[in-house]
């Protein structure tokens, strides 16, 4: 999202919730009307393999339709009143306005003899690119997306420089979605070149060294629109070389699959400029087929398919690559090394039996992603230490480790530096540290890092606070690691409202990052945040991903569960006090929780979430998540899905006095990642089966934002609206008073 560790999207009310005014009643019984109208109709009944599922909201599949656009309508004309009456809703806008605005830089990166880095004065929509002859000169603007619109919702999504840093090619996406256009700028002066690409999604951007042109992916032309309001699944990507200077209609055709429609590449110019690498997948799991072409075996230029090299051609492993010297590649890997090893591969002996390894897999640390070498032959590796970064580096020649650099408990979100570089930067965050930019001089001997730039936020003071990380024991006994951050003193009494944030998938690692609104909330509202590193995700490597995709999905579930169990056994808050929260993955997560342990949250948000697992796959890139998920056409995999799929699991609570949380559904109608009808048909079947139950008396709601996506992108603007809803709908449903 726009804010670190803030997805995308707004929420829907109960139309019986007593939470509404008694002014309200006339107007929500006639939307409920309206509501239910809308609803009901001859259900869908599909057959999955003998069983018969009925699906009455599958209309809700059409975004185009006049039922669905009333539908999404009637739910914001309920919602939007409810959040313009929360009381902590104007305090909490305006405290996150004031503590937002503060100065956000990139860290800065060499290109030809040019600097440049993004820069956010505080509460610009986007941040602006900036250039400088040197470190030490003035900066000039160089390229602002706050232009490409007056509301700021097209943004700057991807760029990548000619080798000697004369041109750039830039994406552009309009409201969050995935769809981009990649245009051009000549760098000298910042004059904009004719140039267009469309089509592009999910593209790689490569520059060949001689700067003639680029490596790019598009998809090929369908019926109906593609502006990411549609639903149509995204297949067959291609990969062209575009020629700067030439119509798009002229670009080459590099790299076709006709007979694999799922299947994504991604190319990228090695370090020398004689080859071109291709990275073939298939979803979202970290293996790939590895082809590459000796670009000197095509004197005449790029004029059609290249001539690929089948290095690594099964989808058995992951294979990344590092630097090259001449014909020695470096990869980093995770073939038989589930946190990952380096090896060396010499293309011109490349049996598997003449690799050799360069750094070895680590007892417990993951090697992570920020891998980057330098003119002195240095090899930067970032580790994954109980989901705490640790920098080293070692020498590329032997592999040998020759220093670690000091960090703080955090995360590097930032590396630059290239192998042409005499200088790397890197940047470091926390729960309580918006930023400090390192910069190192690799000429200078001894080497010593010293602080380019640090970033304070007025107003606050991290002294005054604390990051504690536990490990606690999931059903099963695994030790689960989780951060908490809170006011130092508290009294262990249950009496703290808390924020416990999951993600748990698609080997991702959830490491600490800076968040304004949640410590608004720690600060404000008197909270707790948890933060709980369930199994699924990367922070130990594929072996902890595997634990919790497809058929171990209920592992993270259970382990939010155990998360939320552990902060109320130990009196930082209680369940009726208790918001849970994710989104996409972790949307799904929070909805199959609440679906299983309605009774241990008091409030739950869950931001563009996978809700219906029985047919995500029909949808945009949906397909790319069967790697994690299953899929339903598949028999064991859809006795997997229907366990746990959030549409499909809601129940009336047993117990006279259990009922659901307070539930708020945030989506919007540009996301095409996670399309916005999951949503809608979970609150749907939500306030359907539970919302006329006469103990619900907590409120379901559900906003769709308009010129929304997935969070990408996502302008200052909206980020700062929709965590002033999110958490004004926190405090008045779990009734928690402001502090100041």
């Amino acid at each position: 999202g726009a804010e670190t560790g803030e997805f995308s999207s707004h929420g829907f009310h109960n139309p019986i919730s007593p939470l509404s005014l008694p002014a309200d009643r006339g107007r929500c019984l006639k939307w409920t009307r309206s509501l239910f109208s809308l609803m009901f109709s001859a259900p869908q009944v599909d057959d999955y393999h003998g069983h018969k599922i009925p699906d009455p909201y599958s209309w809700l599949e059409d975004p185009d339709s006049e039922k669905t656009q009333a539908f999404v309508n009637a739910q914001n004309q309920l919602t939007l009143p409810f959040l313009e009456r929360c009381e902590v809703r104007d305090l909490f806008k305006e405290r996150m306005t004031e503590l937002y605005d503060y100065p956000k830089y990139s860290c800065p990166f060499k290109r030809g003899s040019r600097y440049f880095h993004f820069y956010n004065t505080g509460l610009q929509n986007q941040s602006v690119m900036y250039v400088q002859e040197s470190l030490d000169a003035e900066p000039t603007v160089f390229l602002d997306p706050n232009t490409f619109s007056d509301d700021g919702t097209v943004a700057l999504r991807g760029y990548a420089f000619s080798e000697d840093g004369e041109y750039l090619a830039y994406g552009t996406s309009a409201s969050g979605s995935d769809w981009v256009e990649i245009r051009f700028l000549r760098v000298e002066g910042a004059i904009p070149l004719e140039d267009r690409l469309e089509r592009v999604k999910f593209s790689c951007m490569s520059w060949t060294h001689d700067g003639k042109g680029l490596f790019y992916n598009s998809y090929p032309d369908q019926e109906g629109k593609s502006d990411g309001t549609e639903t149509s699944t995204n297949l067959h990507q291609k990969l062209y070389f575009h020629v700067l200077g030439t119509p798009q209609s002229q670009d080459c055709l590099c790299a076709e699959f006709p007979e694999h429609p799922k299947w994504m590449s991604g190319a990228e110019v090695s370090d020398d400029g004689r080859y071109v690498l291709l990275s073939i997948r298939e979803g979202c799991d970290p293996v790939n087929r590895l082809w590459y072409c000796d670009l000197q075996t095509t004197p005449q230029g790029i004029t059609g398919l290249l001539p690929w090299v089948k290095l690594i051609d099964n989808f058995d492993a992951e294979y990344e690559y590092v630097t090259n010297e001449d014909t020695v590649f470096t990869f980093k890997t995770n073939l038989d090394a589930p946190r990952y090893r380096l090896i060396n591969i010499d293309f011109a002996s490349p049996d598997q039996s003449n690799w050799k390894e360069l750094i070895p897999q680590h007892d417990k640390d993951v090697i992570g992603e920020l891998l980057h070498c330098s003119l002195w032959l240095y090899l930067f590796v970032c580790f994954l230490h109980d989901v705490k970064n640790v920098l080293k580096m070692y020498r590329l020649s032997s592999g040998e480790e020759l220093r670690t650099f000091h960090l703080d408990v955090g995360s590097i979100v930032g590396f630059t530096g290239r192998k042409r570089d005499s200088e790397i930067f890197y940047y470091f965050t926390s729960f309580l540290s918006p930023a400090i930019i390192y910069h190192c001089d690799l000429t200078k001997d001894p080497l010593q890092p010293h602080v380019f730039r640090e970033v304070t936020v007025k107003g606050f003071n991290p002294a005054d606070y604390q990051t504690t990380q536990i490990f606690y024991p999931s059903k099963d006994g695994t030790q689960i690691p989780m951060f908490i951050v809170h006011k130092k003193g508290i009294k262990m009494d249950g009496s703290h409202p808390a924020f416990l944030y999951g993600y748990g998938g698609f080997n991702i690692s959830i490491t600490p990052s800076y968040s304004v609104s949640r410590l608004i909330f720690v600060r404000h509202l008197g909270g707790v945040l948890a933060v709980a590193n369930i199994r699924g995700g990367g922070e130990y490597g594929e072996t902890w991903h595997k634990a919790g995709m497809l058929a171990n999905k209920q592992n993270c579930f259970t382990d939010f569960q155990c998360a939320a169990e552990y902060l109320i056994k130990e009196g930082y808050t209680s369940s009726s006090k208790l918001t849970i929260n994710g989104g996409s993955n972790g949307g799904l997560l929070v909805a199959a929780c609440v679906n299983q342990r309605p009774e241990l949250f008091g409030c739950a948000v869950a931001q563009v979430g996978v809700m219906d697992m029985l047919k995500f796959h029909k949808f945009t890139i949906g397909h790319a998540w069967t790697t994690d998920f299953g899929c339903s056409e598949i028999k064991d995999q859809f006795d997997w899905l229907i366990k746990y799929s959030p549409l499909h699991n809601i129940r009336v609570p047993e117990g006279d006095k259990v009922q659901y949380p307070s539930v708020l559904l945030l989506t919007g109608d540009h996301d095409d990642r996670v399309v916005p009808l999951h949503s809608l048909k979970y609150i749907a079947t939500l306030q359907y089966i539970v919302g006329r139950c006469l103990k619900q008396r907590n409120p379901l709601f559900i906003h769709v934002d308009t010129k929304s996506g997935h969070g990408a992108g996502k302008p200052t603007s909206k980020v700062i609206q929709e965590v002033a809803d999110t958490y004004a709908f926190i405090a008045r449903c779990l009734n928690i008073s402001w502090v100041k």
